[in-house]
């Protein structure tokens, strides 16, 4: 009988003897642009208080105007919470819920302000998808349909940050996490004002608000008033594909469409994309 020897395979991999919390030994590998998967895709997110709160007259437009470009691009529309979080986040405290149990019950309502987008272009053959059908089967549905619509909060839920009594990834690092995982094109922050000011232009110093046509993260870093997430600025320092992100005025008409075919309309966020 002929002998055999049980011999153990070994896979070559530069990250075996490596300690993966070390970023210093794992950079030579992992220090290269990931693919990017849906390169074609732009992703618009809408505010849920800016825009959705506001009902049938700030609501319908942008509708019909993201019918009118759906034959340009590809999208991935996505919906913030608005002012019923608030109640929620109020009423939760009040309980002595957990930051955990709050992220959820918000994203519970970013979901239905999708749903309500979702049906209002249900003729175009636009739907409402979960998260887990956009991490796998986001491709597939955007071959049979020119958008879909999702929740723009991020799906941490009760593995949110415990720092925080209120969750601090909300929708516009939700939408900013999805479209630089994506590889997307670009990402559209949809809000109520004109773009970034250097104050709040509806405050008490409004008069003083001067808007920033062009800024980046790391500058708004240390401005008090923003229209987005502060979080946000946090998560695009570590973007691997996004350059930059335009913020812009939704009840305006034409200004989406023209954001979406690189138009300067807003203010324009540079990440903190480096070169590799």
């Amino acid at each position: 009988m002929a002998e055999t020897t049980n011999t153990i395979k070994h896979v070559a991999s530069p990250l075996a003897r490596q300690t993966l919390l070390d970023g210093d030994l794992v950079r030579p590998v992992a220090g290269v642009r990931p693919i990017r998967l849906l390169p074609w895709l732009q992703v618009v997110k809408i505010g849920g208080r800016a825009i959705m709160d506001r009902g049938a007259e700030a609501i319908l437009p942008i509708v019909e105007e993201l019918r009118k470009v759906l034959p340009e691009h590809r999208l991935l529309i996505l919906t913030g919470a608005g002012i019923r979080a608030r109640h929620l986040y109020g009423v939760g405290l009040d309980l002595g819920l957990p930051v955990g149990s709050l992220a959820p019950l918000a994203a519970s309502e970013a979901g239905q302000n999708g749903h309500i987008l979702a049906s209002l272009l249900a003729p175009e053959g636009v739907s409402y998808v979960e998260h887990p059908t956009i991490a796998s089967q986001l491709a597939i549905h955007l071959a049979a349909a020119r958008a879909v619509v999702g929740s723009a909060f991020p799906p941490y839920h009760h593995h949110e940050f415990p720092g925080s009594r209120i969750p601090v990834h909300r929708a516009d690092t939700g939408a900013f996490l999805l479209a630089d995982a994506l590889g997307a094109a670009g990402l559209t922050i949809v809000e109520d004002v004109d773009g970034v000011y250097t104050t709040d232009p509806n405050g008490v110093d409004g008069a003083k608000a001067e808007l920033l046509g062009e800024t980046s993260a790391a500058d708004l870093a240390k401005q008090e008033t923003l229209p987005f997430d502060r979080a946000l600025l946090d998560v695009m320092a570590n973007a691997r594909h996004l350059e930059r992100v335009q913020v812009v005025n939704g009840l305006v008409p034409g200004r989406i469409t023209a954001a979406l075919r690189g138009e300067h309309v807003g203010t324009i966020v540079h990440t903190g994309l480096r070169p590799l």
